[in-house]
């Protein structure tokens, strides 16, 4: 069961939960966000200690406000699930994020995109991934002796911390694999390949009835025929049965014949 983090009173003069950047500069980026958000909710459904969140400004140090940034997506592994209009770290237990995600708009410069590393790199967070959908490419660091060092070789590259596996293929260049080997999906998506399951399925009794009834017929159209040999086969029994009668009844009379004849000419 989720909970809601305390606030004061002062907190959204002093840490404002809109930072007044839109969350994405395009259907792609927005469309990714979306897709990786939605994977990482679903992944930790049943972990209640797993807070994940999109587009959430994380102020990283209290009454310092400008100390902060809004991740496209994250993880913060051992914190309640719960609504939160910002991630303050001090009323978090001191806990930061532990993964990040960012997805690459046309807006992001290198210069903006290096602030972020160094930012994550210096407030904790164990694993970053980066991908840039106009470029199909993924980039990705890990914490290693104290600070993010850069993943070399992310194709199959699984997340230490998440259990996901990233592979470098597909029309839009990435795909990420839950860890039963899904593929990550958004709402819609889910709900379309539910309702092509459920079409699916559908058809499969409707095909499985009609096969049934076949079934069911041909059986009804073989007892038939059974049940026409069998008349034939009683039929035939009965006609043999006279025709034993009628040659039994003749060979008597022939007898009784012969009698007579022989009785006619010792008189």
């Amino acid at each position: 069961m989720g909970t809601t983090i305390a606030r004061q009173p002062e907190d959204l003069l002093l840490y404002p939960d809109d930072d007044g950047e839109p969350m994405s500069d395009n259907t792609i980026q927005f469309r990714w966000i979306c897709l990786i958000v939605e994977g990482l909710q679903f992944l930790f459904r049943d972990r209640p200690d797993v807070f994940v969140a999109g587009n959430l400004l994380w102020y990283a140090r209290e009454r310092v406000p400008e100390i902060r940034t809004a991740p496209d997506a994250m993880v913060v592994l051992g914190r309640p699930k719960g609504e939160r209009g910002s991630y303050m770290q001090w009323r978090e237990g001191g806990v930061p994020p532990h993964v990040v995600f960012e997805v690459r708009s046309p807006g992001n410069t290198d210069a903006e995109m290096t602030r972020k590393l160094g930012f994550y790199d210096e407030h904790g967070v164990q694993e970053y991934y980066f991908f840039d959908p106009d470029g199909r490419t993924l980039q990705g660091w890990i914490r290693r002796g104290g600070r993010l060092a850069e993943i070399h070789d992310l194709g199959g590259w699984v997340s230490p911390l998440l259990g996901v596996r990233f592979e470098l293929e597909g029309p839009e260049g990435l795909t990420i694999h839950h860890p039963d080997g899904s593929p990550f999906n958004t709402g819609l998506e889910a709900r379309q390949e539910a309702l092509e399951a459920r079409e699916q399925a559908s058809e499969a009794r409707e095909t499985a009835r009609e096969e049934r009834l076949r079934h069911l017929a041909e059986r009804r159209r073989a007892e038939t025929e059974r049940q026409k040999a069998e008349a034939e086969r009683r039929k035939a029994e009965a006609a043999e049965r006279r025709a034993a009668a009628d040659r039994e009844r003749a060979e008597r009379l022939e007898a009784r014949l012969r009698e007579l004849g022989e009785s006619i000419e010792s008189e």
